[in-house]
């Protein structure tokens, strides 16, 4: 994780240049994109509760959900989750998301209450609060604001460019033009492609808390396998109406394929589940 931190530090540094090489106030593009990522860091639970249509339930409509999550944050010594909401969706599957463990939304679609046993319900969940409790969501928003600036910055160049460099000559202006529209699509996808990089190992790394909390890694690869393994038997129709939320999930709500698995926000389940199996021997080893 900290290479790849460092890796997007050395793009934004490219990027910073690249715009002062344009004569494109960098402000003026930051302050946008770090707007933008204001918003979407305080408006995530919202944002994401409506995207999806997770209602919110109360203690009385859930007590199984309630009771194991109330007993996992008691070990895992952090606050209860402000929300907790259920998707009403056959599609197994789980997420979190809030801009601090204080402001948490954990939802479980319907499908994953029902296909689940006990104790692997419990592993899914200790997965979603440690992604809290490692403030995931504050972590890859602001990594994002690069994305978002080169995304804005893209925008601003089709629609037409900038007044800047007025006083040269209108070929040297387009050749600039022309680097500056190359270079932004470049820091657009390497960007993505470092944040998709750090999102798989914070994915590892909620994988290791979440096994830590319930002390038990096998129980996260067994639910990790069969939410694999239903996610292939889901018709494409019932997948496509949760796919814009695959980002958030536990495992994305999408038939894998080299495509996708290359452009993936998720590591691959296989590699999922052999690191908690090594996790469960060596926590047998050291016992």
């Amino acid at each position: 994780m900290g290479i790849t931190m460092m890796m997007l530090a050395v793009v934004y540094v490219f990027f910073l240049g690249l715009l002062m090489f344009a004569g494109i106030p960098p402000e003026l593009v930051l302050v946008i994109a770090v707007a933008m990522a204001f918003f979407q860091y305080f408006m995530s639970d919202k944002l994401v509760l409506a995207t999806t249509g997770a209602r919110v339930v109360t203690a009385e409509e859930e007590p199984r959900l309630h009771g194991i999550i109330e007993r996992l944050v008691a070990i895992a010594d952090m606050p209860k989750p402000k929300k907790i909401a259920v998707m009403d969706t056959h599609v197994p599957n789980a997420f979190a998301t809030g801009r601090n463990p204080k402001n948490a939304v954990i939802a479980v679609t319907r499908g994953l209450l029902n296909r689940l046993n006990e104790r692997e319900l419990e592993a899914v969940l200790g997965h979603e609060l440690a992604h809290v409790k490692n403030r995931d969501v504050m972590v890859l928003t602001w990594a994002s604001v690069i994305v978002i600036a080169a995304g804005f910055l893209l925008q601003m160049l089709f629609c037409g460019g900038h007044g800047g460099g007025g006083r040269r000559d209108m070929g040297q202006l387009m050749i600039i033009m022309l680097a500056v529209y190359v270079g932004t699509i470049i820091v657009y996808f390497v960007s993505q492609m470092l944040i998709m990089t750090l999102s798989r190992y914070r994915e590892f790394a909620a994988d290791r808390g979440g096994a830590v909390i319930t002390g038990s890694p096998l129980q996260l690869a067994s639910a990790l396998q069969k939410i694999s393994n239903d996610m292939y038997r889901i018709p494409e129709k019932d997948l496509r109406k949760v796919e814009h939320a695959s980002a958030f999930f536990i495992i994305p709500a999408l038939k894998g394929n080299a495509i996708a698995t290359m452009f993936s926000s998720h590591p691959k389940v296989e590699e999922r589940i052999e690191r908690l199996q090594e996790m469960q021997r060596s926590m047998e080893r050291s016992s």
